[in-house]
């Protein structure tokens, strides 16, 4: 009988050992959903979306800005990655060597890799739904009210910064809220602020007009770059030529 037991008691450890194992995997794997960048230009296309995007990890990018050996270039973005990836006209995704980046992130990230600087992500305190119905809903009510949601990460010393680099996604043909608040937090005085967008057709609309008007004594640089979800995966190049072309000589 007591042999019976033991034979009993190893079989239980066994199936609980066999139980922990898959659901570790089920948390490795629940991460990205998607398939990793390069292969099919439907694929290209859901992961091309509309909000920018960063290299470094989300843990990283949030307690901005990571410091970078006394840099006077800040690269600035905003980024709300949804979790509809498998519609091309929602997209707002990347998905690089099995990591997830907003689009806005993934561009930031890249243009980091181009030419160096502190990344700063600009967050709200509150969560933005991921889901693109109810996150486009929440945005058109958020501009109706001119709201300026309270950010999560505040850059210590701004004035360490000549140059900066602000990226974002068009929403519903203006900057989303929080970018407000970030040209309203901070007086970027004769500083050069470098404009890039990631959109779904609209380019641009009037943002640039928006933001020399919120910061009448920068300089907003005619050398922006629009990125639009069609044409955005894969164009590491382009974004890597242009991040070149930017004067940043003074820094």
């Amino acid at each position: 009988m007591k042999k019976f037991s033991a034979i009993i008691l190893a079989a239980l450890l066994v199936c609980t050992g066999c139980s922990n194992g898959n659901s570790d995997n089920k948390g490795n794997n629940s991460f990205d959903n998607s398939t990793s960048a390069s292969s099919t230009s439907s694929e290209r296309s859901a992961q091309s979306g509309e909000n920018s995007t960063d290299i470094s990890t989300n843990e990283q990018t949030s307690n901005a800005p990571s410091e970078n050996s006394g840099s006077r270039v800040l690269i600035a973005y905003f980024t709300v990655p949804e979790d509809d990836v498998d519609t091309v006209a929602r997209a707002s995704v990347v998905v690089k060597d099995g990591k997830k980046y907003g689009n806005t992130e993934y561009v930031a990230n890249v243009i980091q890799q181009a030419i160096g600087g502190d990344l700063f992500q600009i967050e709200a305190v509150h969560e933005y739904t991921h889901d693109h119905d109810a996150l486009t809903d929440f945005a058109a009510d958020e501009k109706a009210d001119n709201a300026r949601p309270e950010l999560k990460n505040h850059i210590e010393d701004i004035s360490k910064y000549d140059t900066i680099i602000l990226g974002y996604p068009n929403w519903w043909a203006d900057l989303p809220m929080p970018v407000y608040t970030f040209l309203d937090e901070y007086d970027l005085g004769a500083k050069t602020i470098i404009p890039f967008v990631t959109h779904g057709g609209s380019g641009f609309s009037n943002t640039r007009k928006t933001i020399s008007d919120l910061e009448p004594n920068a300089t907003v640089s005619d050398n922006s770059l629009n990125l639009s979800r069609n044409n955005f995966l894969g164009n590491e190049d382009e974004i890597t030529e242009w991040a070149k072309s930017l004067d940043t000589s003074h820094n």
